[in-house]
């Protein structure tokens, strides 16, 4: 009875991962819009595919694609790379190429081609993987900045003084916490201005 039950809730717990799986990371028909999803499983880009023509096999296998990339996000990204992956009508994968865009801003569109890429079949669906979303420097969180008053920092700043020291009628300028030696007689005297 413990055995029956240990499978029932192993088998519940398979098709409730079976279910979480997010639909966008599933292959799409070749007219449709493949997205990707970013680290928090968010859509970040959506890929369309421009090439028509995708009749490859194994002795002559399609070397390159040509898609466009979009930027679904309000984030700029500095670096979009990922993988398009194209499956045959039973399911199988059939070829894989790398894509990439440089400087992608948000809602902004970019055709890239797929190098690499070794399509031996005529493909019925695809799906992208974005492997990298670089974002600006500027774009990452950052924690508030207080912003400090005029008036209260001239208040806690003293105007600067110069300050002269003067030993039998020679004048030694002399600034805070910068050391000055002067020499009496024969021996050489170190001197030191601090702020109480």
């Amino acid at each position: 009875m413990k055995r029956i039950l240990l499978l029932v809730t192993l088998f519940a717990c398979g098709g409730l991962t079976l279910k979480a799986q997010p639909a966008a990371e599933r292959p799409v028909a070749l007219s449709d819009t493949a997205i990707a999803l970013d680290a928090k499983s968010a859509p970040a880009v959506e890929a369309r595919l421009l090439t028509q023509v995708l009749n490859g096999s194994d002795d002559s296998p399609v070397m390159n694609v040509k898609i466009a990339i979009k930027n679904i996000t309000p984030t700029f990204f500095s670096y979009v790379s990922g993988w398009a992956t194209f499956y045959d009508a039973r399911g199988s994968r059939c070829g894989e190429g790398l894509f990439k865009v440089d400087d992608l801003a948000p809602q902004e569109s970019a055709d890239v081609d797929t190098p690499g890429l070794r399509l031996r079949c005529s493909p019925t669906g695809w799906r992208v993987v974005a492997n990298n979303l670089l974002t600006r420097t500027v774009d990452v969180a950052k924690p508030v900045e207080t912003q400090m008053q005029p008036e209260a920092s001239m208040a806690e700043r003293p105007a600067p003084v110069n300050y002269v020291i003067s030993i039998d009628g020679e004048e030694h300028p002399i600034q805070v916490n910068n050391p000055i030696v002067l020499k009496v007689g024969n021996r050489n005297h170190t001197i030191v201005l601090k702020a109480h």
